[in-house]
């Protein structure tokens, strides 16, 4: 179980590396990246960053090359943002938690039959089923002033 310290600061290099990422960086290879999550290593000098890039394996290869390549320019934000005795070497993993997750929807819908919408015998009825009471009158009717009457 990581500490609360180790936690505190993986959210925070997430913040910082995803912001970063979004409006620092000018390196035209980064396109469609985001920073999923960050795992920090105990002793807070190592960091792994796992991002979702879009696209194609080349692009996924290219942009993975930039977050490399701007790696020290990462670090200096992140030595801004937190005030720890080490600054945490990055390394950046691809996350392929979004396409296997297309992958096996995918799948679940070849697998299984699609769903049939409900029949009912007045729309309206099925819309709002608080409107009729049990009986299958008005809910507003028993509100009525002759109801009172008996």
């Amino acid at each position: 179980m990581s500490s609360r310290r180790v936690l505190k600061a993986a959210e925070a290099i997430r913040e910082v590396v995803g912001m970063s990422i979004l409006t620092d960086l000018r390196d035209p290879r980064i396109e469609n990246v985001t920073v999923t999550r960050v795992e920090v290593s105990p002793d807070m000098r190592n960091a792994r960053v796992h991002v979702s890039i879009m696209g194609n394996e080349v692009k996924q290869n290219l942009a993975l090359k930039g977050l490399e390549s701007s790696a020290g320019f990462l670090q200096s934000k992140i030595a801004d943002r937190i005030d720890s005795r080490y600054t945490p070497k990055l390394v950046f993993k691809l996350d392929d938690g979004v396409k296997k997750s297309i992958a096996v929807a995918k799948m679940l819908a070849d697998v299984l039959p699609p769903s049939e919408p409900e029949l009912a015998s007045d729309p309206e009825q099925a819309s709002d089923p608080e409107r009729t009471s049990p009986d299958g009158r008005d809910g507003e009717a028993d509100a009525s002033p002759d109801a009172d009457r008996d």
